[in-house]
Parts: C-alpha cells; structure tokens; sequence
C-alpha cells in the first residue's frame, strides 16, 4: 500500500474563502490587500493550507475565524480548483467556500491587521491567480441557494426593514424588485415576523422592523421568492 503511494507526486490543498457582506445598501466582498510573496500588494481571497489535522471544512472555518474572529458562520463549499499553473509558486489545488456574514458583527483590528478592504462586488477589483472565477461561480451558488432557502438573512442585522430585505435580493440578484409583489410573497411566510418595533433612522415615520424566526420555518420549511 505505502509502495501504491509513493508512487504519486503530492500537492498542496488550500482553501479560499469568499466572504459576502451586505453593507450600505450594497452586496460586498471582503479582499486582501496581499503582503506576501508571490503577488505582493495585489487583492486576493482569504485563504490558506489544510493542516494534517484538521479536514478541509475545519481549515476554511479556521481561515474565516483568522481574519474575522467569527464562529458559527454560514459557509457553503462552491467547489475545487485545480488547473495546472494557477499558482505561480507551487502546485496547489484549492477547495473554496464561501461566507455569509453581518457586517456589524464581525473583529474590525483582525482585518485591519490582514490588509483587508470591503469592495462592491460589481466593482472588484483585479484579483490574482484564478480568484476571479472562484468568486463568480461562489456568487451564482449563492444566487441559486437564496431562491431555495432563507440564508440571505445571515447578511442582515437580526432585526430589519422590508426595505432593507428587498434591497438585499435586489443586490443579489443585480435587477429590481416589484414592491408590491415583494410585500405580498413576504406576507405569506409566517416565518418573517414583525416585531411590534420601529425603525426611525430613515424617516420620521419610521419603518416596522421584522425578525427572521428560524424555529418557524424549520417546522415548515417552504420558501421561494
């Protein structure tokens, strides 16, 4: 068995982490400014090497906590990555996720320390290696998992606006919404609640703040926008 083995060469196994936030009405990525060898002071993903004793989910979840000292996160594997020469240094094949996190809650002097920068998702800049296609195929998983199931909510404080949930999918998905139909799908699901609360930070009127409630929805798990 060991001779079988031995036979094989032997690569590195990273992750890259794509990190999704929501901030001021806008779908944002989380990037690197690197400050290392190679592509010294070019933008790239969070990433890193899948240690000997830890799996591949546990390295991307160690690699998401390095740089923004959070836990518990929702993290969705988009796939590998492995053509040839897609780093310049050595032969590396990477296994990416991607990572939905609230933008109000997360360790600001860990991505400082990292050299990392919010950017608009549809104004990213150049990245290295193969990050750019690693990020658009996390995006269009992210697109097809939001139509099937509430995890845009991980993106949103835990009490918001309609509004703010409306412009949410509107950056998602690229495109405008129909208020009115957005209302009247939202109204069916028991699971969205309001909570008797308002928001006056946008008017003096105020918007009703709503409350995702997970409890709800796993006892009847029904949801398309």
């Amino acid at each position: 068995m060991s001779n079988y083995y031995s036979q094989h060469p032997k690569f590195y196994i990273a992750v890259d982490c794509i990190i999704f936030g929501f901030n001021q009405r806008e779908l944002s990525l989380l990037l690197l400014k690197r400050n290392f060898e190679p592509a010294m002071d070019q933008w790239s993903l969070m990433g890193g090497f899948v240690q000997e004793s830890e799996s591949a989910d546990d390295a991307a979840k160690r690699v998401l906590h390095e740089l923004t000292g959070l836990d518990s996160v929702y993290m969705e594997q988009v796939g590998a990555f492995g053509e040839i020469a897609r780093d310049p240094s050595e032969r590396v094949l990477s296994i990416s996720y991607y990572a939905l996190i609230n933008v109000d809650n997360y360790d600001r002097k860990l991505v400082e320390q990292h050299n990392a920068y919010w950017t608009n998702i549809n104004k990213t800049p150049e990245l290295i290696f193969d990050h750019h296609q690693i990020v658009e195929q996390a995006r269009e998983r992210m697109k097809q998992k939001a139509s099937r199931e509430p995890i845009v909510f991980n993106l949103l404080p835990k009490k918001f606006t309609l509004t703010q949930l409306q412009t949410l999918y509107e950056a998602i998905y690229g495109e405008p919404i129909d208020k009115r139909n957005f209302r009247k799908r939202v109204a069916e699901m028991d699971y969205i609640e309001k909570t008797g609360e308002i928001d006056k930070t946008g008017s003096r009127r105020g918007a009703s703040l709503y409350k995702f409630n997970d409890k709800v929805y796993r006892k009847d798990p029904k949801f398309k926008l």
